[in-house]
């Protein structure tokens, strides 16, 4: 009887193993941080938080001018070469004002959603938020979480066991401790067209009123804001309830808007309407427009005087 033979597989040696000791080949894996050109990098698609230059950026500009910057950002490869940023969208702004040509980054290859949730993350731990800056977000990430629960290729992060048994919203809750219905009014809010979005910022809209005036349509809406516009007023939480309705039902036109708009409103102080062509055709014609208010109130206070003093006279 004779014998099998027995063939073995001999691992596979690469040249550069034999000239490397295992400590060096485990640091190659490790992520490292380059510098890279700033104009290399993209911002994140709809990033949906806001850079703005106040008293805290112009710290960041003044502390990179004098120390650099500490805390390398994040970025992934794109296909054309470039890089996207994931975290760091606030130092490469300031680095940018600072004059600087590089960024300190770690590089890292991420999926979509992974680079999405990262994103989200990283800017959800600033002090102040404003509504807008939360709607998008929370959107974004609910999106990226409902993508990881229908694929298991995307991530071996406890994040994807936990969606085979929670829906993605939960999870959403339970990581943001927000409440679900929360969550899903500033959601609403990206129903909402920017002029009346950017006045939920600005806190020139309630956030209650601003989620039923999610509900209402495009054009529902631009037909709001000139009527606020016009009327220098802002839905309260009713009015918006029943603009809803309205909207809802397939009732809501531009008088109706009106109708409602124009009731009024507990504790609200009334407001003086006045022919603007008037009014300018007595102003000094070089008057600057944010002095124009100060310019009546000083000439009615002067005027109110003069009749005063008349009465006076004539006694």
């Amino acid at each position: 009887m004779s014998k099998k033979e027995i063939k073995m597989e001999l691992p596979k040696v690469m040249l550069g193993d034999l000239f490397t000791t295992q400590e060096e080949r485990d640091d190659a894996k490790l992520e490292k941080v380059k510098n890279i050109n700033i104009d290399e990098i993209d911002d994140f698609p709809n990033h949906p938080f806001k850079v703005i230059v106040n008293d805290d950026m112009k710290s960041m500009v003044d502390s990179i001018k004098e120390n650099g910057v500490l805390v390398p950002t994040l970025v992934r490869p794109k296909d054309n070469g470039r890089y996207e940023m994931i975290s760091g969208h606030r130092r490469k702004f300031a680095s940018q004002y600072a004059n600087l040509d590089t960024i300190p980054c770690i590089v890292r290859d991420l999926t979509d959603d992974e680079a999405t949730i990262i994103m989200v993350d990283s800017n959800l731990q600033r002090e102040k938020l404003l509504p807008s800056e939360k709607a998008f977000a929370y959107k974004m990430k609910l999106d990226a979480l409902k993508h990881q629960g229908k694929r298991s290729d995307l991530t071996c992060a406890p994040v994807g066991h936990k969606l085979e048994f929670q829906k993605a919203r939960d999870i959403l809750s339970e990581e943001l401790n927000e409440s679900r219905e929360q969550i899903r009014r500033y959601i609403r809010l990206t129903n909402l067209i920017p002029k009346i979005l950017e006045m939920v910022d600005d806190e020139k809209i309630a956030f209650r009123p601003a989620v039923e005036l999610s509900y209402l349509s495009r054009e529902e809406q631009e037909s709001l804001l000139d009527c606020i516009e016009y009327n220098e007023c802002t839905p309260s939480l009713s009015q918006a309830i029943e603009l809803k309705k309205l909207s809802l039902s397939n009732k809501l036109d531009v008088d109706k808007i009106d109708e409602i708009m124009l009731k009024d409103k507990p504790n609200q102080i009334t407001k003086i309407k006045f022919d603007e062509r008037k009014i300018r055709n007595v102003l000094p014609k070089n008057i600057e427009e944010k002095k124009i208010e100060d310019f009546v109130v000083k000439s009615i206070e002067f005027y109110s005087k003069y009749l005063r003093q008349k009465q006076k006279d004539a006694r």
